[in-house]
């Protein structure tokens, strides 16, 4: 065997994975072995003669044994092939074979017809493209029918620059596999879409079995099969219970193999103990997807994790998705469904916020409070363990419903955060998601094991950047969703308050001031007297005035008039003027939307122009700052990814691997580069250090000084010594020899160190630094902040994932609480926040780059009116990281089995 090929039997296993399919399906995909003989005879035979012809350009009847070898047998490298499995059936084959071991190699593959259309042929390109990558291959050639227009389709539509002649019928393609932003984009836009379907196809079932109907009132399929009696779902619902022929009044199947109609959607309510043999019937029934709220899975611990596995992979292997186990269950309001699948007995009504919940414990609790505020949702997931449906499931579906505008998360733990940043910061653009993180300080043990560890700044990081409210309880959760969900977002900070209670106006006001609004004018006290109509009138004077962007009406009900009818005036004024404006009230003691200021949808329940009402005008004023501050985000440039000029990746690359082969495989941890490398590394991506040298003798330190020109630094060297000037290990502005002699005299002594720097002083400047550090859940992280004790004490840095955008740039190195410090503050000069936004992305592009540069310290860099200036820098690298969120698309791994 050749180098670099390997066992037929021997793949990469990170070529193996789940996918979803454009109609919500899955199927797995591995790279074919030897044993699958068998399977693709039979796979060759189902094929129609049209496709085989297609093909393999001939009639191609059957596969004669010496080609059965071949096409079985392949050395995962210059020859590798992938099988999509449904079940125990190959569905497809995808291959390619290097060409004179050249760095091009020939692509074919083929669908079976009763599976064409469903998406698989991108899918398998893009697997196939990611193996020939790694297998250092950056062509691939194609030789298709002119009249296999589904095929061309395919290559067309891929998103590669594809070039093609045509000879005698046939097209002869060829494109380089590097992925493109436009390659990288068509496969995120399928994603989306196929991931979207498969959750719609799971929320808008057209009949529903549930496995475990029971006739004892304490069983939760008791509790099920009566919710979704009484929610009256819109399709057939067939309980299945072996011991009795109806349950609640409804007949009952002793197996769902037993009821005559297809099942969409099976709810399980079992004990986990009986789950293998009631898969086996929903594989047989070829039921699409599953909820299963029966508990006893991976939240006991080993034994239940790996009955969780086995039913994971073998509902995908079959075309299914799951919901759960241990799960609440999933709901849709939708008037033409109106599912109610879950163990919570009453629902808010038909609304536009959408709700996943990781939590099923919590779930009828949230649901509950949901109702009594009058917070209508569309749909509701509680995912429990996560198994398989996960919260960016949910993000993809919400992106695209048109009946959900707002998004709300209960999470407690991510399992794939990278590409949870990626979805929210595009979903955040169109509708804003509202969260909650618990977990800040302490993890459920249950979901430890399985989650990926995150700390806070992170957390924090990634929120801001993609526009994410975050929120710190349910409560404010849905303080902010009823102001999103009924109200439009304000056009900018300035805010009014009117009422009649100038007490009350005032801590509004300042509750105002306290969250970064601007008031607009003084608060207005229409006096305690004043009618209904008076109040109507001073907030119809600040709608169509340009004055204010928001309204805050606090108001204490009269002894004289009932406070309905000021709820009226009030609901009444804002429809008149057209609900341009948001408003947010303290109104009748109440919380939520009170029927005096609701506007009723067809259904009843309250619709856009319903005014929140909260016990306090504190928690209205936060919910409103928080609607504004999202405003912002959302109306801000997106900005570009741009990447500096003059940047050389290969040569960075080269250093960094390099280092690392010096290791000789024995690397434990992460390795330092040596200073002369990091200055090196720095350089290859236009990051100058301020030029300094190494001298062991007064002498020697004299010398190099008067090489980099006076005045000069002497530094002391070694780890104690760095980011401590408190130690004093440092002279600043030497300008003749002997200064140098005596600083170099003083170091050694004090350091206890044979070498010391010298280095050219830098233009004054304020101290600041730039970090990066691989973060194991969100990838590269990129740090600033200013530098100094008290920075480092009160942990001001501030936090952007890569990649950034110039736009992200510009807002990091603004986003200390120090910052002012850099803009003039007290008078003094600006510093040129610029050219440390430059600086900024330069690390980010290194980050990008150079996945083995796993931690960096820019520091200090002095910035001042005309430039910024590094002036020293330490770099560790070690083993690229895990990238969850790259490659074609997958579904996650079953070896960490929830996300």
């Amino acid at each position: 065997m050749s180098a670099g090929q390997r066992d037929p039997f021997d793949y990469p296993r990170d070529w193996e994975a789940d996918v979803v399919l454009s109609d919500g399906g899955t199927v797995h995909l591995r790279p074919i072995v030897p044993s699958d003989g068998d399977a693709l005879l039979a796979f060759h035979g189902r094929m129609s003669e049209r496709t085989r012809y297609l093909r393999y350009f001939g009639a191609y009847p059957q596969i004669p044994p010496r080609d059965l070898e071949r096409f079985t047998t392949v050395d995962h490298h210059d020859r590798v092939a992938f099988v999509a499995l449904l079940g125990d059936d190959i569905v497809a084959v995808a291959r390619y074979e290097r060409i004179d071991h050249g760095p091009t190699a020939e692509v074919a593959f083929v669908v079976e017809d009763r599976h064409q259309s469903r998406g698989l042929g991108p899918i398998l390109l893009e697997h196939l493209a990611a193996a020939a990558r790694e297998s250092g291959i950056p062509r691939f050639v194609a030789e298709v029918l002119a009249e296999n227009s589904a095929m061309l389709g395919v290559f067309r539509a891929a998103g590669y620059q594809v070039t093609r002649e045509m000879e005698e019928g046939v097209f002869h393609l060829e494109f380089a596999i590097d992925p493109t932003e436009e390659a990288v984009a068509v496969a995120r836009s399928r994603e989306q879409a196929a991931e979207a379907r498969s959750v719609h196809n799971l929320l808008h079932p057209t009949s529903v079995a549930l496995i475990g109907a029971s006739t004892d009132p304490d069983k939760i399929g008791y509790a099920v099969l009566g919710n979704l009696l009484r929610a009256d779902f819109a399709g057939p619902v067939f309980p299945v219970n072996a011991e009795h022929s109806s349950v609640r009044g409804v007949r009952a199947y002793a197996s769902v193999l037993d009821i005559p109609d297809p099942v969409d959607l099976a709810v399980v309510a079992v004990p986990a103990e009986h789950m293998d043999e009631v898969m086996d019937a929903c594989l047989a029934k070829g039921v699409k997807a599953l909820v299963v709220i029966s508990s006893g899975f991976g939240e006991t611990g080993p034994a239940g994790e790996g009955a969780e596995r086995r039913l994971v992979t073998e509902a995908r292997a079959h075309g299914m998705r799951v919901v759960g186990p241990n799960a609440l269950g999933v709901v849709n309001t939708d008037p033409a469904v109106r599912l109610n699948a879950t163990l919570a007995p009453k629902l808010p009504g038909h609304g536009r916020s959408g709700f996943f919940s990781q939590s099923g414990a919590l779930g009828t609790a949230i649901l509950a409070d949901a109702a009594a505020r009058g917070l209508g949702l569309s749909t509701f997931v509680s995912a429990g363990n996560r198994a398989d449906v996960s919260g960016n499931d949910l993000l993809q579906y919400w992106e695209t419903d048109p009946a959900t505008d707002v998004v709300l998360l209960y999470l407690e733990s991510f399992g794939n955060p990278r590409k949870f940043a990626r979805l929210a910061r595009r979903l955040g653009r169109v509708k804003p998601i509202v969260a909650v993180k618990s977990g800040r300080n302490a993890v459920v043990p249950a979901l430890a094991a399985t989650s990926v560890e995150v700390d806070d700044a992170s957390v924090q990081a990634l929120f801001e950047q993609a526009g994410v409210i975050r929120v710190e309880s349910i409560a404010q959760l849905f303080d902010t969703a009823l102001l999103l969900a009924h109200q439009p977002l304000p056009r900018g900070g300035r805010v009014a308050v009117v009422g009649n209670s100038s007490a009350i106006g005032v801590l509004a006001a300042d509750a105002a001031l306290g969250q970064g609004l601007e008031l607009a004018g003084p608060p207005v006290d229409v006096g305690a007297s004043a009618g209904p109509d008076v109040l109507a009138d001073a907030v119809r004077a600040h709608l169509r005035g340009d004055e204010a962007d928001a309204l805050v009406v606090v108001f204490v009900p009269p002894l004289s008039i009932p406070g309905a009818e000021y709820a009226r005036a009030l609901r009444d004024a804002a429809a008149e003027e057209g609900g341009t404006k948001p408003i947010v009230s303290t109104f009748l003691a109440t919380e939520g939307i009170p029927a005096e200021l609701a506007v009723r949808g067809t259904d009843g329940s309250p619709a856009r122009g319903s005014i929140p009402s909260y016990p306090s005008p504190e928690r209205a004023v936060l919910a409103l700052a928080r609607a504004t501050r999202y405003a912002a985000w959302q109306s801000a440039p997106k900005g570009d990814l741009v990447r500096p000029a003059d940047l050389d990746s290969e040569g960075a690359r080269e250093l960094v691997l390099s280092r690392l082969s010096e290791m000789d495989g024995e690397l434990d941890g992460l390795v330092e580069l040596t200073d002369a490398e990091a200055v090196r590394l720095f350089s290859c991506y236009g990051i100058e250090i301020v030029p300094h040298r190494t001298a062991t003798s007064a002498d020697e330190a004299v010398t190099a000084a008067e090489e980099l020109g006076y005045p000069v630094a002497v530094k002391a060297t070694g780890e104690r010594w760095w980011r401590r000037p408190d130690l004093e290990g440092v002279r600043l502005d030497l300008a003749t020899s002997e200064a140098v002699r005596a600083a170099f005299g003083d170091l050694a002594e004090l350091a206890e160190v044979a070498d010391l720097y010298v280095q050219r002083m830098a233009p004054k400047g304020i101290g600041c630094a730039i970090g990066l550090r691989d973060d194991p859940s969100f990838g590269a992280l990129v740090s600033f902040g200013l530098s100094g004790v008290v920075s480092d004490l009160l942990g001001d840095r501030a936090y952007r994932a890569v990649p950034l955008t110039d736009v992200d740039a510009a807002a990091l190195v603004r986003a200390p609480k120090a910052a002012p410090l850099l803009t003039g503050y007290r008078g003094s000069e600006p510093a040129d926040l610029d050219a440390l936004a430059d600086l900024v992305l330069r690390v980010a592009a290194l980050a990008e780059d150079v996945p083995q540069v796993r931690w960096l310290a820019l520091e200090p860099i002095l910035a001042g009116p005309t430039g910024a200036q590094a002036v020293g820098g330490r770099v560790r690298v070690g083993p690229s990281p895990s990238q969850q969120d790259s490659g074609p698309r997958r579904l996650r791994s079953l070896n960490f089995i929830r996300k």
